[in-house]
């Protein structure tokens, strides 16, 4: 058996530094490819990144139940980190493409394009309320994304997503979908998602956006493969 240590990051925390998504991130030397998505389930959180080659940016992201080309709050969290840990890393490799890192007034974005992320089913809703009463349990396959306006002038939306097809039924804070409704509405957004987590984005052309955010540390972890 191996001991594996998993680094752990919040993704996307509010000014205050709480909220946040957790994401794990593992050493891709210490587990085979054909172990990450066990791995990644064993581990339990939305997405796990496995770092290939940090000073390429050259990384694998798994979720619960399979790989994905791209996801937002994996390559803004593993791009805190890397930095973090000295690797100045410009660019980030995923199968979906090169992923463009920008850091500016404590906030670490990435640019991709609407097409890479996941399948969205997208039901707008009057009031934040509505979003905000909404539960898990009544979503049971696909992604869902549930928003509405809290102020449609600054570009201020509440949303929430429920994923039981990634084996989560509830995603604290998804920057996939940040940058495929950013591409919908062509406009650029401040978006608080789940319990109180913070995504901020902008709009370009040609279906690329940025999406990014505040990532702060959280207690590692260690496992056995």
């Amino acid at each position: 058996m191996t001991t594996v240590d998993v680094h752990v990051v919040r993704v996307f925390v509010d000014p205050s530094g709480a909220f946040g998504n957790p994401l794990g991130i593992v050493d891709g030397a210490l587990v085979p490819v054909e172990e990450r998505q066990r791995t990644a389930a064993r581990l339990g959180y939305s997405e796990t990144v496995f770092v290939d080659d940090p000073a390429t940016g050259l990384i694998q992201i798994f979720s619960p139940t399979g790989e994905m080309p791209f996801a937002g709050h994996p390559t803004v969290g593993v791009a805190w980190w890397l930095h973090a840990q000295g690797q100045h890393v410009d660019v980030l490799r995923v199968p979906a493409g090169e992923v463009p890192v920008i850091r500016s007034n404590g906030i670490t974005a990435v640019r991709a394009n609407a097409s890479w992320g996941s399948t969205f089913d997208w039901r707008q809703l009057d009031t934040p309320g509505e979003v905000l009463a909404a539960s898990p349990a009544s979503y049971s396959a696909g992604h869902t994304y549930l928003w509405a306006w809290e102020d449609e002038p600054q570009g201020r939306i509440r949303a929430r997503v429920f994923a039981p097809a990634m084996g989560v039924p509830e995603d604290e804070a998804t920057g996939s979908a940040a940058t495929q409704l950013t591409a919908r509405l062509g406009r650029s957004l401040h978006i608080t998602q789940g319990a109180g987590s913070q995504l901020l984005t902008t709009n370009l052309s040609g279906g690329w956006t940025t999406v990014g955010g505040r990532v702060l540390p959280a207690p590692s972890r260690t496992i056995t493969t």
